[in-house]
Formats: C-alpha cells, structure tokens, sequence
C-alpha cells in the first residue's frame, strides 16, 4: 500500500513539472503561476526583451531561445497582458 502511494505522489509530481510553469511578467515583473498548452520540462519563463525595442537579432543565442519559450507559453497563450 505505502509503495502505491509513492508511486502516486511521484506521477503528481511529474505531472505538475511538465504541465505547470510560472512566468515574469514583462512589464511589471512579478511571477505568475500558469497551466502549459503542451509538457515541457521547462518551469520559468521570462523574456529578455521585457518591454524594450530590442530585435531578436540584438540577443544571445540563449536569450532568443529564451525569448521564443516565452513567445510560445505566455505571449501566444494570452498572458502577460
């Protein structure tokens, strides 16, 4: 029985790390807890263009990776507004 249980708290667990995130909002900082359209081992999102003029060519490779995570999640799913 104990086993079970651990299993199953395991498979929560997992389940909330893909399916769960938390994002800085752009312009006002601050996080804010989200529910991912599709599982991702990714947990926090931020975007390095906050509310800056930069273009994606003006950033590191790992920032523009960075940038298009927070493309995807949060700015095509209607936060960050």
């Amino acid at each position: 029985m104990k086993r079970k249980t651990v299993i199953f708290i395991l498979i929560i667990v997992v389940a909330v790390r893909l399916f769960c995130g938390v994002y800085a909002h752009d312009e006002f900082g601050g996080t804010n807890f989200f529910i991912k359209h599709r599982p991702t081992w990714k947990w926090s999102f931020y975007s390095p263009f906050g509310m800056s003029d930069k273009k994606m060519e003006d950033l590191s490779k790992e920032e523009q990776i960075e940038q298009k995570y927070f493309n995807e999640f949060v700015l095509d799913q209607g936060l960050s507004r």
